[in-house]
């Protein structure tokens, strides 16, 4: 690979695309072995195979290459969500609302409060911020604290994934960060909607965004229940060719969500709920996203670890160190006030932040959506945001799986592997 691109350093075809996804699903499962004798995740070596064979680093894999598998990051969301979905067992979720009811409310509000306080404080640092008014820096600060409240499926769904775990602390993490999903949607909608007559003194306070918002919600929890009873159907009657009806949903489905302009996550993810609580199928859809399912993983990830803007990082990484240190310092805090509220076990309250620090596609997409409503303060503000994702998405999964092996969670089972 490095000779090739080298010896012809201006070919972006197809060919080479296919050469990349060849490269990262080798070499990414080869680095995931090799991490996981220093007991992390392999999560963690998908990221750095990334990184390494990136455009910033090796480039391997270059900027054009890696826009374009933006196809297959399309296919992995849509699979990520459906298995994460299908994983949801509604009587156990009901077993555990206090523990989540408390977890949500904690984790949202507390979070939103301090990771704003905390921005102000370090706001001296930032460059973008000189000049703003008090208003329209509390503004920011508050739409930084919004961002703070996401979290990640897709690592969670990954490490549930290689770990086999199964008890409190799996089943915890794995409702509260596919449901939050819902509920960092709105927070970020309604802070949006709040801060505009702050950040923008012409602009008044509109409901419009409020409405498009109840539009996609609920447009896509009954498009998603549709689709996880069609699902269900079929595998029901049929259950063939499952890896060509997946490639459909993950494409084809996607599109068309996309042209409707309802949330695919959301969508996705309701459809596997459906699937395994309204109907007896939910173990064959598991089982069939499984067997792609490190596939999925290596290139999702590996691409992800390609696309960091390593330059970008290098730059702004004090404040970013800063700003994610004191995250994860305060979603700490509120897991074990909240586990108290809920009187949880000790594992859970000493564990339960574990899994809630890694930030990937969704914080990605939050902050894309800001950038376009706030143009002054956007492209900045994207940019610290996308540095402290990549903090997150690197110390975040080895946490959560040092947190599931402390707590005797982790299967003594080996998880699959694209490596047989």
């Amino acid at each position: 690979m490095f000779f090739v691109t080298r010896a012809v350093p201006q070919v972006h075809s197809g060919l080479w695309a296919i050469a990349a996804i060849g490269f990262l699903l080798v070499a990414g499962t080869l680095t995931s072995e090799l991490v996981e004798l220093l007991r992390l995740p392999h999560l963690t070596g998908y990221l750095i195979t990334g990184i390494v064979a990136g455009p910033h680093v090796l480039r391997l894999v270059d900027d054009p290459t890696v826009r374009s598998l933006s196809p297959i990051n399309t296919l992995a969301l849509a699979l990520i969500a459906l298995a994460g979905g299908a994983e949801l067992d509604f009587a156990a979720m009901r077993d555990a609302a206090r523990s989540l009811a408390w977890a949500t409310l904690v984790q949202s509000v507390f979070v939103l409060v301090a990771a704003s306080g905390t921005f102000l404080l370090v706001a001296p640092f930032v460059a973008f911020t000189h000049g703003l008014s008090l208003g329209a820096l509390l503004g920011v600060a508050l739409l930084w604290g919004a961002l703070a409240v996401s979290r990640s499926p897709s690592a969670t769904l990954a490490i549930l994934a290689q770990t086999r775990a199964t008890g409190r602390l799996a089943s915890f993490t794995l409702a509260f960060v596919m449901t939050s999903d819902v509920v960092v949607v709105v927070l970020v909608a309604a802070v949006i909607g709040a801060v505009r007559p702050m950040i923008d003194p012409s602009a008044t306070f509109s409901f419009a965004s409020l409405v498009n918002l109840g539009h996609e919600l609920f447009g896509s929890v009954a498009l998603g229940t549709t689709l996880g009873l069609v699902i269900a159907t079929y595998l029901r009657f049929v259950d063939r060719q499952m890896l060509v009806v997946l490639l459909v949903l993950g494409f084809g489905v996607s599109s068309v969500l996309d042209y409707l302009q309802f949330d695919a996550l959301l969508t996705f993810m309701v459809a596997g709920f459906a699937v395994r609580n309204m109907s007896r199928q939910g173990h064959k859809l598991v089982s069939h996203i499984e067997q792609t399912g490190t596939v999925v993983y290596v290139i999702f990830f590996a691409t992800a670890g390609a696309d960091l803007d390593v330059p970008l990082l290098r730059h702004l990484w004090p404040v970013a160190v800063a700003l994610t240190g004191s995250r994860a310092a305060i979603t700490w805090l509120g897991g074990r006030v909240a586990g108290s509220l809920a009187g949880d076990s000790a594992d859970l309250r000493r564990w339960s932040w574990s899994g809630l620090i890694s930030q990937a596609g969704l914080t990605l997409g939050l902050s894309a959506i800001v950038a376009r409503e706030f143009p002054a303060i956007g492209t900045p503000l994207r940019a610290l945001a996308i540095a402290t994702i990549a903090v997150n998405e690197m110390i975040g999964p080895v946490l959560f799986k040092f947190a599931l092996d402390r707590t005797g969670e982790t299967s003594r089972v080996r998880g699959p592997s694209f490596a047989g």
